[in-house]
């Protein structure tokens, strides 16, 4: 335990010397104070996937059907109250879109970092979409991009709600809220087989993200435009991180959506083979292969 405690001091005082002082009105708050929880949470997460995936490499795949449902339906109803608490606390506030500081919405402010904490802490909850992959043997979904997403937005987000917990800070999470309410609604929906008929929109969830992510740094930037005194360092760390997640996400796109060349089944007849009706043997040996295909 002494050990734990040196070496929390330690990061403690690298961090603060590094960022400078925090912001004491989020002083004392859970998980907040030490970065210990936050990186030891992270640790076992990127742990247990790789655990996780040796455990399950011989053994079936779990359903977790009960479990999933009750999952996304949570994920879905908190990421509605925290959208809804943050169009009301930055609307009470006076929040400007252009540029909003840190300090001047007096108690707005505070319930703007309450709604952003959790935010923070959502992102720990979260780490359960990629444990129910490895579970449901679901290995193809566990990208880079995934781990890459979840591991560092909850890092990320604990330094945010340590030294900028409101003022510009609020939009990117108001926007994801709503597009996790989508995304999870969309998860619900794809545990029962007799839904995924009507889940054809997908790839437009897809480009949802990356419509937020392309506002979140047009918003970001415009305080470098018009500055607030929100610290201009954030702004540009926030701006390329974005894009870091812009860039991943169009490759998913691309990779997963786009249109693949059609394969020429037919071909032209040659000199000396059989025709019937003005078309080669071939051409019926190619077709009736295609159709086959269908028919499987």
């Amino acid at each position: 335990m002494e050990y734990l405690k040196a070496l929390d001091d330690e990061i403690n005082a690298f961090l603060d010397n590094m960022f400078g002082p925090r912001d004491s009105r989020v002083r004392g708050w859970f998980m907040l104070d030490s970065y210990l929880p936050t990186f030891f949470l992270t640790v076992m997460y990127l742990l247990s996937i790789w655990l996780g995936n040796k455990y399950m490499k011989n053994r079936p795949a779990l359903s977790l059907r009960g479990m999933l449902t009750l999952y996304n339906l949570g994920i879905t109803l908190l990421s509605a109250y925290m959208l809804a608490e943050l169009i009301l606390s930055s609307w009470e506030g006076g929040y400007n879109l252009q540029c909003q500081d840190l300090a001047s919405a007096g108690e707005a402010d505070i319930r703007v970092a309450k709604v952003l904490w959790w935010y923070y802490f959502s992102k720990s909850v979260e780490f359960l979409d990629t444990i129910f992959f490895v579970l449901r043997k679901k290995t193809s979904q566990i990208t880079f991009l995934h781990v890459y997403h979840h591991a560092s937005m909850f890092n990320i987000w604990w330094c945010v709600l340590n030294w900028i917990p409101c003022g510009q800070s609020f939009f990117g999470p108001t926007l994801n809220s709503f597009i996790h309410i989508l995304m999870y609604s969309y998860y619900g929906l794809s545990v029962f087989p007799s839904m995924h008929k009507y889940l054809w929109w997908k790839k437009y969830l897809t480009q949802a993200q990356l419509v937020q992510f392309v506002l979140t740094i047009t918003h970001t930037m415009s305080a470098v435009v018009k500055p607030c005194g929100f610290p201009f360092g954030c702004l540009i760390f926030q701006s390329s991180y974005m894009l870091t997640l812009v860039i991943l996400f169009l490759n998913f796109y691309v990779q997963t959506y786009r249109k693949k060349p059609v394969k020429k089944d037919m071909q032209e007849p040659r000199a000396g083979k059989e025709v019937k009706n003005g078309f080669s043997k071939v051409y019926f040996t190619a077709a009736n292969g295609v159709m086959n295909k269908k028919a499987q």
